[in-house]
């Protein structure tokens, strides 16, 4: 069951994302994006933080954004500097240092009545198999997830709410239907780029829930 899991999750990231290169709708959604740090640049992840494995050293970011694909998604706005974010944190037999950056995003892309947090670095020190998404709720909880185990707030941002369609059609940003997202809506949903970097996000859930059962049993 729980090889299921996983592998479910994994094939799911895998296929969706593979569709990113699909054309762009104007339909845009509000969601957490996730980065890798590549020298002093952030690269749109191609795998989700519940299977990407990051090496000692390297750095993982997550954006709350409002984009119709993955190529139009914010960036963090922190450098990926792994020596800036973990220069207090020294290292240790059988653990690794991941730099984490989490930025909540601007308040135009903020849902309604919520003001985002300031942006946070942290360095998380986890086992030398950790996963990026162990990584981030190692230093960044509570996280919430959705019931198809997509990752929906980090640090407790936003409070509600999970890959809602907003409305930019008069330059105002507003929440849709809460299932828009997941069916698209009347115009067709969000493009292939977008599913990809939702799905990859969906790996995380499979993951750390596998993860807690495993640590129960």
């Amino acid at each position: 069951m729980r090889r299921a899991t996983l592998a479910g999750a994994a094939l799911l990231a895998g296929t969706v994302t593979g569709l990113a290169a699909g054309p762009a709708q104007a339909q845009e959604y509000r969601y957490w994006s996730f980065w890798e740090g590549k020298g002093s640049s952030w690269t749109y992840a191609t795998e989700g933080p519940g299977t990407l494995r990051p090496a000692d050293g390297t750095v993982a970011g997550f954006r709350f954004t409002v984009s119709a694909d993955s190529a139009a998604a914010g960036k963090p706005r922190t450098a990926p500097g792994f020596d800036a974010i973990c220069h207090d944190t020294p290292a240790k037999d059988g653990r690794k240092r991941i730099g984490v950056v989490v930025d909540f995003g601007t308040a135009a892309d903020a849902p309604g009545g919520e003001r985002p947090p300031a942006s946070r670095t942290e360095c998380a020190q986890v086992s030398e198999d950790a996963s990026a998404g162990e990584a981030l709720a190692a230093v960044a909880r509570p996280l919430r997830y959705d019931a198809s185990a997509l990752l929906c707030a980090v640090a407790g941002y936003p409070k509600a709410g999970c890959a809602e369609r907003v409305n930019d059609s008069k330059g105002a940003r507003s929440a849709a239907s809460p299932g828009a997202a997941a069916d698209g809506g009347d115009d067709g949903g969000p493009s292939a780029g977008l599913f990809g970097g939702i799905a990859v996000l969906v790996v995380l859930g499979a993951a750390a829930g596998w993860q807690l059962r495993r640590r129960r049993g």
